[in-house]
Protein backbone atom coordinates (compact mmCIF):
# COMPACT_ATOMS: atom_id res chain seq x y z
CA UNK A 1 0.00 0.00 0.00
CA UNK A 2 1.20 3.49 -0.77
CA UNK A 3 2.02 5.78 2.13
CA UNK A 4 -0.27 8.63 1.02
CA UNK A 5 -3.57 8.80 -0.80
CA UNK A 6 -3.48 9.71 -4.47
CA UNK A 7 -3.82 13.41 -5.29
CA UNK A 8 -7.52 14.07 -6.07
CA UNK A 9 -6.74 15.95 -9.30
CA UNK A 10 -4.51 13.09 -10.47
CA UNK A 11 -7.27 10.59 -9.67
CA UNK A 12 -9.78 12.76 -11.56
CA UNK A 13 -7.55 12.66 -14.65
CA UNK A 14 -7.16 8.88 -14.36
CA UNK A 15 -10.92 8.37 -14.06
CA UNK A 16 -11.64 10.62 -17.05
CA UNK A 17 -9.13 8.67 -19.12
CA UNK A 18 -10.51 5.28 -18.06
CA UNK A 19 -14.23 6.08 -18.28
CA UNK A 20 -14.27 8.57 -21.16
CA UNK A 21 -17.79 9.69 -22.11
CA UNK A 22 -19.37 7.26 -19.63
CA UNK A 23 -18.47 9.74 -16.89
CA UNK A 24 -21.07 12.50 -17.22
CA UNK A 25 -19.18 14.49 -14.59
CA UNK A 26 -16.04 14.05 -12.52
CA UNK A 27 -15.77 16.64 -9.75
CA UNK A 28 -13.31 17.34 -6.97
CA UNK A 29 -14.69 19.06 -3.87
CA UNK A 30 -13.16 19.23 -0.39
CA UNK A 31 -10.44 16.83 -1.50
CA UNK A 32 -12.94 14.16 -2.59
CA UNK A 33 -13.58 12.85 -6.10
CA UNK A 34 -17.17 12.26 -7.27
CA UNK A 35 -18.30 10.64 -10.52
CA UNK A 36 -21.83 10.97 -11.94
CA UNK A 37 -22.85 8.37 -14.51
CA UNK A 38 -25.95 7.57 -16.53
CA UNK A 39 -28.09 4.66 -15.33
CA UNK A 40 -27.44 2.84 -18.65
CA UNK A 41 -23.67 2.89 -17.98
CA UNK A 42 -23.80 2.20 -14.23
CA UNK A 43 -22.75 -1.48 -14.30
CA UNK A 44 -20.04 -0.99 -16.92
CA UNK A 45 -18.56 1.92 -14.97
CA UNK A 46 -18.66 -0.06 -11.72
CA UNK A 47 -16.74 -2.94 -13.35
CA UNK A 48 -14.14 -0.55 -14.75
CA UNK A 49 -13.74 1.13 -11.36
CA UNK A 50 -13.11 -2.27 -9.78
CA UNK A 51 -10.76 -3.71 -12.40
CA UNK A 52 -9.06 -0.98 -14.46
CA UNK A 53 -5.40 -0.12 -13.76
CA UNK A 54 -5.22 3.12 -11.81
CA UNK A 55 -8.64 2.48 -10.29
CA UNK A 56 -8.73 -0.91 -8.55
CA UNK A 57 -11.56 -0.07 -6.17
CA UNK A 58 -11.83 -3.49 -4.55
CA UNK A 59 -14.25 -2.48 -1.82
CA UNK A 60 -17.67 -0.90 -1.72
CA UNK A 61 -17.77 0.62 1.76
CA UNK A 62 -21.18 2.30 1.63
CA UNK A 63 -24.24 2.70 -0.60
CA UNK A 64 -27.34 4.76 0.11
CA UNK A 65 -30.35 6.36 -1.53
CA UNK A 66 -31.07 10.09 -1.71
CA UNK A 67 -34.38 11.87 -2.39
CA UNK A 68 -33.72 15.25 -4.04
CA UNK A 69 -37.39 16.29 -4.23
CA UNK A 70 -37.00 19.09 -1.66
CA UNK A 71 -33.37 19.91 -2.40
CA UNK A 72 -32.67 23.66 -2.48
CA UNK A 73 -36.17 24.22 -1.09
CA UNK A 74 -37.81 22.85 -4.22
CA UNK A 75 -35.68 24.86 -6.66
CA UNK A 76 -33.81 21.71 -7.79
CA UNK A 77 -34.70 20.40 -11.25
CA UNK A 78 -33.67 16.91 -12.20
CA UNK A 79 -34.25 13.25 -11.37
CA UNK A 80 -35.60 12.74 -7.87
CA UNK A 81 -33.81 9.57 -6.71
CA UNK A 82 -30.07 9.00 -6.61
CA UNK A 83 -27.94 6.08 -5.48
CA UNK A 84 -24.59 7.07 -3.97
CA UNK A 85 -21.77 4.55 -3.50
CA UNK A 86 -18.47 5.05 -1.68
CA UNK A 87 -15.61 2.98 -3.11
CA UNK A 88 -12.18 2.24 -1.65
CA UNK A 89 -8.98 1.00 -3.28
CA UNK A 90 -6.82 -0.66 -0.66
CA UNK A 91 -4.13 -1.33 -3.27
CA UNK A 92 -3.80 2.31 -4.36
CA UNK A 93 -5.03 3.97 -1.14
CA UNK A 94 -7.72 6.07 -2.82
CA UNK A 95 -11.46 6.66 -2.61
CA UNK A 96 -14.18 7.75 -5.01
CA UNK A 97 -17.89 8.54 -4.77
CA UNK A 98 -20.11 7.13 -7.52
CA UNK A 99 -23.55 8.65 -8.20
CA UNK A 100 -26.33 7.43 -10.46
CA UNK A 101 -29.83 8.89 -10.85
CA UNK A 102 -32.88 6.72 -11.54
CA UNK A 103 -34.58 7.83 -14.74
CA UNK A 104 -38.18 7.33 -13.60
CA UNK A 105 -39.33 9.19 -10.47
CA UNK A 106 -42.53 7.13 -10.17
CA UNK A 107 -40.66 3.80 -10.28
CA UNK A 108 -36.96 4.40 -9.56
CA UNK A 109 -34.85 1.54 -10.93
CA UNK A 110 -31.09 1.14 -11.17
CA UNK A 111 -28.92 -1.93 -11.66
CA UNK A 112 -27.73 -3.89 -8.64
CA UNK A 113 -24.02 -3.86 -7.80
CA UNK A 114 -24.26 -7.00 -5.66
CA UNK A 115 -22.61 -9.19 -8.32
CA UNK A 116 -19.64 -6.81 -8.45
CA UNK A 117 -19.29 -6.11 -4.72
CA UNK A 118 -21.00 -8.50 -2.29
CA UNK A 119 -21.28 -5.69 0.27
CA UNK A 120 -23.93 -4.03 -1.91
CA UNK A 121 -26.50 -6.69 -0.97
CA UNK A 122 -27.76 -5.31 2.34
CA UNK A 123 -27.03 -1.67 1.44
CA UNK A 124 -29.33 -2.01 -1.58
CA UNK A 125 -32.01 -3.69 0.51
CA UNK A 126 -31.85 -0.71 2.87
CA UNK A 127 -32.18 1.80 0.00
CA UNK A 128 -35.14 -0.21 -1.33
CA UNK A 129 -36.79 -0.33 2.08
CA UNK A 130 -36.32 3.34 2.97
CA UNK A 131 -36.58 5.00 -0.47
CA UNK A 132 -38.37 2.46 -2.68
CA UNK A 133 -35.47 2.29 -5.15
CA UNK A 134 -35.56 -0.99 -7.07
CA UNK A 135 -32.22 -2.67 -7.79
CA UNK A 136 -32.56 -4.73 -10.95
CA UNK A 137 -30.71 -8.03 -10.72
CA UNK A 138 -30.67 -8.16 -6.91
CA UNK A 139 -31.39 -11.75 -5.88
CA UNK A 140 -33.17 -11.02 -2.57
CA UNK A 141 -34.64 -7.51 -2.67
CA UNK A 142 -36.90 -7.28 0.40
CA UNK A 143 -37.26 -5.02 3.41
CA UNK A 144 -34.44 -5.06 5.93
CA UNK A 145 -35.21 -2.37 8.55
CA UNK A 146 -38.98 -1.92 8.59
CA UNK A 147 -41.52 -4.66 9.23
CA UNK A 148 -42.64 -6.78 6.27
CA UNK A 149 -46.15 -5.34 6.59
CA UNK A 150 -44.90 -1.75 6.55
CA UNK A 151 -46.58 0.52 4.01
CA UNK A 152 -44.49 3.03 2.07
CA UNK A 153 -40.87 4.13 2.24
CA UNK A 154 -40.09 6.28 5.29
CA UNK A 155 -37.08 8.25 3.97
CA UNK A 156 -39.02 9.69 1.04
CA UNK A 157 -39.55 13.41 1.59
CA UNK A 158 -43.30 13.12 1.12
CA UNK A 159 -43.72 10.31 3.68
CA UNK A 160 -45.81 11.49 6.66
CA UNK A 161 -43.91 11.71 9.95
CA UNK A 162 -46.60 9.66 11.73
CA UNK A 163 -46.65 7.01 8.98
CA UNK A 164 -49.76 5.36 7.53
CA UNK A 165 -50.39 2.48 9.94
CA UNK A 166 -49.46 1.53 13.48
CA UNK A 167 -48.82 -1.89 14.90
CA UNK A 168 -49.97 -3.18 18.28
CA UNK A 169 -50.59 -6.42 20.11
CA UNK A 170 -54.27 -7.37 20.38
CA UNK A 171 -54.93 -9.32 23.58
CA UNK A 172 -58.23 -10.77 22.31
CA UNK A 173 -56.83 -11.96 18.99
CA UNK A 174 -53.54 -12.89 20.66
CA UNK A 175 -51.49 -11.52 17.79
CA UNK A 176 -49.97 -8.35 16.39
CA UNK A 177 -52.35 -6.30 14.26
CA UNK A 178 -52.05 -3.27 11.99
CA UNK A 179 -54.49 -0.38 12.14
CA UNK A 180 -54.72 3.17 10.78
CA UNK A 181 -52.61 5.70 12.66
CA UNK A 182 -54.44 7.11 15.69
CA UNK A 183 -51.93 9.88 16.44
CA UNK A 184 -53.29 13.29 15.49
CA UNK A 185 -50.72 15.47 13.73
CA UNK A 186 -50.12 18.76 15.55
CA UNK A 187 -47.79 21.65 15.22
CA UNK A 188 -45.77 22.51 18.31
CA UNK A 189 -44.70 26.12 18.69
CA UNK A 190 -41.71 26.48 21.03
CA UNK A 191 -42.16 28.74 24.04
CA UNK A 192 -39.96 31.80 23.84
CA UNK A 193 -38.46 32.78 27.17
CA UNK A 194 -38.15 36.52 27.59
CA UNK A 195 -37.31 36.88 31.29
CA UNK A 196 -34.49 39.39 31.70
CA UNK A 197 -32.79 37.32 34.40
CA UNK A 198 -33.17 33.93 32.65
CA UNK A 199 -30.18 31.72 33.34
CA UNK A 200 -29.04 33.72 36.34
CA UNK A 201 -27.99 36.78 34.36
CA UNK A 202 -28.64 40.17 36.00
Amino acid sequence: MTAFAVNPEALKSTLQAVLGEKAKRVDVALGEVCIVVDAADYLDVALQLRDAPGCQFEQLIDLCGVDFSEYKEGAYEGARYCVVSQLLSITLNQRVRLKVFAKDDTMPIVASLSEIWNAANWFEREAFDLFGIIFEGHTDLRRILTDYGFIGHPFRKDFPISGHVEMRYDAELKRVIYQPVTIEPREITPRIIREANYGGQH
